[in-house]
C-alpha cells in the first residue's frame, strides 16, 4: 500500500496517510500489511549531529554549513554507480511523480548503510539543502511505504523532529501503531512517552493503537489498563475503542467478557463492525458454546448486519462441535431460506454434523435434497463424504441409491403427472 499508515483491527478507522492532512482526529484507518516484519536497527536514538556523510558507493556533490556557530561541515552525497542490483531495482520502481528534491532523498535511504553514516545526519543535511516543507516530508514516507522500506519507521521517528515536519498527534499514533504491527512494544512506547514530553496529549486513537498493540501481544492487564484510561479521558467511547477492547477478550481466551462489552454497546446504541462480530461468533463457535454462538449471531442480526454464508457456517459449526445435529440443519435452512446459496464449508459441516452421531440416511436425504436445487457438492464436502462411506463400506451401495434416485428425477422430469 502506498500510505504511511497503520491498522486499527477489522473495526479500523476510515483510510488516512501520512499523504493525507487529517481534519478528523477520530478518522485514521490502518491497513493490514504495511511494514516489514524484520525491524531495522539504525541508530536513529543517536539525534546529536556526527562527522561528515560519506560511503564507498557515493560522490561528494557539496556542503553544507549546518550554522553560524557550527564548526562540522555535512556533505551531500550523490549515488555512486557501485550500488547492488537489488537496490537499482528499488530506485527503478520509485514514482516518476515525485519531485527531485524528495526522489534524492529515497534514493539515499535505499542506499543507506549504517555502518558507512547516521541516518539523522543524512535527514540533516537532506532538510539544510532542499528546505523541504510538510508536503515533501509526506511524499518521501509515502514512498518509503510503497516501496515497502524498513527505514520507514526510523526516517518517521527522526522526522518528528524536525520543525519543516510539522508533527501532529496522528504522526505519532501512526509510528506507535506500526511498532505494534512489529511486536516492537517498547519501541511504541517510547514514541508514546516522546509524544507526551513533547506537549501532545493521549486521545482516543492513539490509546485505541496501544490496546490493538498490546491485544496482538498477548498482554490483556495492559489492554485492560489503556481502556481504562480512555474512559478517563471523558469523551463517549467510540466503537473503535470498544472493537479493540472486545478483540483483547477475544485473543484472550474470553470471549464472555467481549460479549459483555457488547452489550453495553448496545445500550449505548453503539454496534461494533462486521469483523468484531465474526471474531466473537468464531471464538464462541471453536468451543462448542452454541448458545453463546447464537447469541451473537441475533446480536449481529440487531446491529443491522445481514449475516453472510461465513458467519452461519460459524454458527453452524458451533451446533456441530456441540453435537446438536437438528439445530445444525434449522441453521443451514434458515441461511437458504434468506436467500443465501450454501458454499463447500457449510455443506461440509452439515455432514460433518451427521457424521459425528452416525446418521447415515440423514446425510443421504440431506445429499438428495441439495440434488434437487441444483448445488453440487465441492472439494471439501466430496472428501469428507468419501472418506465416511469408505470407512462405513457402503460406497457402492450409496452410489447405487443415489443413481437409481437421479434417474427416477429425469423420469420425473420427462413424464411429469
Amino acid at each position: 500500500m502506498g500510505s504511511f499508515a497503520c491498522i486499527m483491527l477489522s473495526n479500523s478507522y476510515p483510510k488516512c496517510s501520512f499523504g493525507d492532512e487529517i481534519t478528523n482526529t477520530l478518522n485514521c484507518h490502518f491497513p493490514e500489511k504495511f511494514f516489514f516484519q524484520t525491524p531495522v536497527n539504525v541508530g536513529h536514538s543517536r539525534l546529536n549531529f556526527g562527522p561528515v556523510l560519506v560511503g564507498s558507493n557515493v560522490e561528494e556533490k557539496g556542503t553544507v554549513e549546518m550554522g553560524e556557530g557550527e564548526k562540522k561541515r555535512y556533505k551531500w552525497i550523490e549515488i555512486g554507480p557501485n550500488i547492488t542490483e537489488a537496490q537499482k531495482m528499488t530506485i527503478s520502481q520509485i514514482s516518476l511523480k515525485m519531485t527531485k528534491r524528495c526522489k534524492a532523498l529515497v534514493k539515499q535511504i535505499i542506499c543507506f548503510s549504517p555502518e558507512e553514516r547516521s541516518l539523522s545526519d543524512l535527514l540533516a543535511a537532506w532538510v539544510k539543502i532542499m528546505k523541504p516543507r510538510r508536503a515533501d516530508w509526506l511524499s518521501v514516507l509515502k514512498e518509503l511505504g510503497r516501496l515497502d522500506h524498513p527505514l520507514l519507521l526510523e526516517v518517521a521517528e527522526l522526522a518528528l523532529l524536525e520543525e519543516s515536519f510539522e508533527a501532529n498527534i496522528r504522526d505519532y499514533t501512526k509510528i506507535i501503531d506500526g511498532y505494534g504491527k512489529q511486536n516492537r512494544l517498547q519501541d511504541a512506547e517510547n514514541t508514546l512517552s516522546a509524544m507526551k514530553r513533547r506537549g501532545f496529549i493521549c486521545d482516543q486513537v492513539t490509546l485505541t493503537a496501544m490496546i490493538n498493540m498490546y491485544s496482538k501481544a498477548g498482554n490483556l492487564e495492559l489492554a485492560e489498563k489503556t481502556f481504562e484510561e480512555i474512559k478517563l479521558l471523558g469523551h463517549p467511547l467510540d466503537k473503535r475503542s470498544y472493537g479493540s477492547m472486545i478483540m483483547a477478550y477475544i485473543r484472550a481466551g474470553m470471549p464472555d467478557q467481549g460479549e459483555i462489552l457488547v452489550k453495553e454497546m448496545e445500550a449505548k446504541e453503539i454496534y461494533a463492525g462486521r469483523e468484531v462480530y465474526k471474531a466473537l461468533l468464531r471464538a464462541y463457535s471453536n468451543t462448542s458454546d452454541a448458545e453463546g454462538a447464537q447469541r451473537v449471531f441475533d446480536a449481529i442480526q440487531f446491529a443491522g448486519i445481514s449475516p453472510d454464508v461465513k458467519l452461519c457456517a460459524l454458527l453452524i459449526n458451533a451446533y456441530r462441535v456441540a453435537g446438536q445435529t437438528q439445530k445444525a440443519h434449522v441453521a443451514f435452512e434458515n441461511m437458504r431460506r434468506s436467500g443465501l446459496k450454501p458454499n463447500d464449508k457449510s455443506i461440509a459441516l452439515m455432514l460433518a454434523a451427521y457424521e459425528k452421531e452416525n446418521k447415515l440416511n440423514k446425510a443421504l436425504d440431506f445429499l438428495i435434497d441439495l440434488e434437487r436445487d441444483g448445488i453440487v457438492l465441492g472439494k471439501e464436502a466430496s472428501e469428507l463424504l468419501a472418506a465416511w462411506f469408505q470407512r462405513l463400506g457402503v460406497v457402492k451401495e450409496v452410489e447405487l441409491v443415489l443413481r437409481e434416485y437421479s434417474a427416477k428425477e429425469a423420469s420425473c422430469e420427462v413424464h411429469p403427472s
